[in-house]
């Protein structure tokens, strides 16, 4: 559309399927890889992306023109068949059902990214749980407890 201008920064956050530590070492370089060309080639900009065994975090520049629950879907399912093609996991792999997606400015561009991109040392003092609760809390989002993500610790 003419004349229509926009600059939306997003964190994109989604769990492995009853919180399974699946994600390996091994191969979440290829698994990143391939969500980045799912999401470029959507005409976004990944800004940074990581994963931890059983979650991922997506830092992407957010085009308005797609929808981000359509987004979020197309990277899940996408992304879940590439997983099992490739026979990566030994388990059922699959991702949980529902994301949080939380906006960002500019200027903290690069503080987001460096949180993703450290999220091994992140999690050596805090849990998924402990984390995804805290973003909830600090950008006001209401929520159910039962509609959270599946949480074993």
């Amino acid at each position: 559309m003419a004349n229509t201008y926009s600059k939306i920064y997003l964190q994109i956050v989604f769990a492995v399927k009853f919180r399974e530590a699946l994600i390996q070492k091994e191969w979440k370089g290829r698994l990143h890889a391939y969500i980045t060309g799912i999401v470029q080639g959507d005409g976004h900009k990944m800004l940074a992306i990581n994963s931890m065994p059983d979650h991922i975090h997506l830092f992407i520049g957010y085009k308005p023109t797609h929808l981000i629950p359509d987004l979020v879907e197309e990277i899940k399912t996408s992304s879940n068949g590439f997983v099992k093609a490739n026979k990566f996991s030994k388990s059922q792999f699959a991702w949980q059902k529902g994301y949080g997606a939380f906006s960002y400015s500019r200027s903290q561009i690069p503080d987001v990214a460096r949180y993703i991109e450290n999220q091994e040392l992140h999690h050596a003092k805090k849990t998924f749980r402990e984390e995804y609760i805290d973003m909830l809390r600090k950008f006001e989002v209401e929520y159910d407890e039962k509609y959270l993500f599946d949480f074993f610790e």
